[in-house]
């Protein structure tokens, strides 16, 4: 299935909630709360977590608590009051991890990271006369960890194309590792989404289908996706697009092949959201609506084959949370739980279930760190 191509037609659907979960005219309430050390307000029930590292984060075997930053792991065995560093790379020099990364300990014991190289990162040069970037180069890495990120293998280069952002890794029932990545794809420029499945403990990957949804723009086509497993077995992946809504795909083979492509019911900004499984078996997902709550308008970007084809939303002051108990058919009251104070945008989230219906919520963009009651937030 095509992206849309009349924006007209697009939004006036989404404009009347016709593919949307979110109440469109639903207030926010700011009634107690509280301000963080950044000036953010975040939702009553809602604690900052001031000076924590940001996530990803993984629980090892010993109880400590695992993260990445530049080339470096850092391990935690007081919930992240300190941390101790442990270099990566035999060649630190050669590397540096990207903000947007994936991480995971599997039920063995490997620790897998996914990241792009930065310092690889080279011939981003967009140009508008073609509406792309030729050449563009920024590869997607695989590593692992066998003693608990205290020493790993040699980097995997998966590919060299633009990865735009890796977002998220599961372990699937049948035991095997899939995280999300992406290509740019050319003539016109736009980005695409694909994912990666190791069968071996990250060992070796095999990379799925391209989702090529169309699109043109150094932001245009489907980004920034997040994944994880149905209880009837199905990967579910939901992709950022400029479309108004998250964008779905479906995998029955562990994330080999996707198919499926449609636009969900959950309204969103362009900008990535993030899908758990908790312990509870509810699923909870973080992400910016496409409008600030109360509002049926936002400020546009795009639409001038450079950004993207089309206007789109890029609302990412609000950061919001919902849950599913019934596989993400439908979700309970979206709550605001922060919002812009020094920052310029909340987004980009991390979820950590530092235990049972504890949630750890750190962001890339605004350096959120917060953390939350499952239960406060599920009536």
């Amino acid at each position: 299935m095509k992206a849309p191509n009349s924006f007209k037609h697009f939004g006036f659907l989404l404009l009347f909630g016709l593919l949307t979960s979110v109440p469109l005219f639903a207030q926010l309430d700011k009634t107690g709360g509280s301000t963080t050390t950044t000036g953010s307000w975040i939702a009553p029930k809602v604690e900052e977590m001031p000076d924590m590292k940001m996530g990803p984060f993984v629980r090892l075997a010993d109880g400590g608590i695992l993260t990445v930053h530049k080339t470096k792991s850092l391990i935690s065995q007081d919930e992240g009051k300190t941390w101790t560093e442990y270099t990566i790379f035999s060649d630190p020099e050669k590397f540096e991890i990207s903000d947007e990364r994936a991480l995971i300990r599997t039920r063995k014991g490997t620790i897998i990271l996914a990241c792009m190289n930065m310092k690889e990162r080279s011939e981003w040069n967009w140009q508008e006369k073609i509406s792309d970037s030729p050449g563009a180069t920024l590869p997607t890495y695989a590593i692992r960890s066998l003693d608990g990120g205290k020493t790993w293998e040699k980097a995997q280069k998966l590919h060299d194309e633009w990865t735009g952002a890796i977002r998220d890794m599961i372990e699937t029932k049948n035991g095997s590792i899939v995280f999300t990545s992406m290509k740019i794809r050319h003539n016109p420029g736009r980005h695409s989404v694909l994912t990666y499945t190791s069968k071996n403990e990250g060992k070796s990957w095999t990379p799925s289908n391209i989702i090529d949804l169309g699109g043109i723009g150094h932001h245009g086509g489907v980004t920034e996706a997040t994944v994880e497993q149905l209880k009837d077995g199905r990967l579910w992946l939901l992709m950022r697009t400029n479309w108004g809504t998250f964008w779905e795909a479906y995998s029955k083979n562990d994330g080999i092949n996707w198919s499926g492509f449609n636009p969900t019911k959950i309204s969103a900004s362009s900008a990535p959201g993030l899908i758990k499984r908790l312990q509870s078996g509810r699923l909870v997902l973080v992400w910016n609506p496409r409008f600030p709550q109360g509002k049926i308008e936002y400020p546009l970007s795009g639409g001038d084959n450079q950004w993207s084809e089309i206007p789109a939303s890029n609302h990412r002051e609000e950061l919001t949370i919902a849950f599913s108990d019934d596989e993400g058919k439908s979700w309970s009251k979206t709550v605001v739980i922060a919002q812009i104070g020094k920052q310029r945008w909340l987004s980009y989230p991390y979820i950590f279930e530092q235990k049972p219906g504890i949630l750890w919520i750190t962001t890339m963009q605004g350096g959120l760190r917060i953390k939350l009651n499952e239960k406060d937030f599920i009536r």
